[in-house]
């Protein structure tokens, strides 16, 4: 069992900006646990994003997303995926098959894993794990449609870096 490192885990997205650019962010507060079974290369994942930490390196824009228009984090404060480590490949996981809640919704939402990797902390003297995943999905699907009207396209890119240590 790993408990998520909240210092090292930062959910990033890409999204698009009224089909002229890509503006990206990023979740600065998450927390979750894995079980990880090193030998067979499977177990189970589950991360909670604080949606009030987004990050856009502009406050203003962190501030609509936080409002009523975008994620409502008064009415809908996190989004939690949860998942299974699948497909292992010489023992590794290559997929992180699960379902994504937000905004009130839930839908599936495979990730691909591009790597993991586990060491002993050097100051821990405990297993330390990271790994880095990605997925797409469309953020209307989950009632954030704000700028379609104005032709944003929903598909968010989502990209998840993160390091767990072991629990004692």
């Amino acid at each position: 069992a790993y408990a998520i490192d909240p210092t090292h885990t930062f959910p990033s997205f890409e999204a698009d900006h009224m089909g002229i650019s890509v503006w990206r962010g990023k979740f600065n507060k998450s927390s979750g646990t894995v079980l990880y079974d090193k030998a067979s290369g499977t177990g189970s994942v589950e991360i909670v994003t604080e949606l009030a930490s987004i990050d856009f390196g502009l406050d203003a824009l962190n501030t609509w997303a936080r409002g009523k228009d975008l994620f409502e984090v008064k009415k809908h404060p996190r989004a939690v995926f949860k998942g299974s480590l699948q497909s292992p490949v010489n023992g590794v996981p290559t997929q992180l098959v699960g379902e994504l809640t937000m905004h009130g919704v839930t839908r599936p939402l495979t990730l691909v894993v591009h790597s993991l990797k586990c060491i002993q902390h050097p100051m821990l003297k405990r297993d330390y794990c990271g790994a880095d995943a990605s997925g797409s999905f469309s953020r209307d699907d989950f009632g954030l449609s704000a700028g379609k009207d104005y032709g944003f396209k929903m598909n968010v890119d989502l990209r998840i870096q993160v390091e767990a240590v072991a629990q004692p």
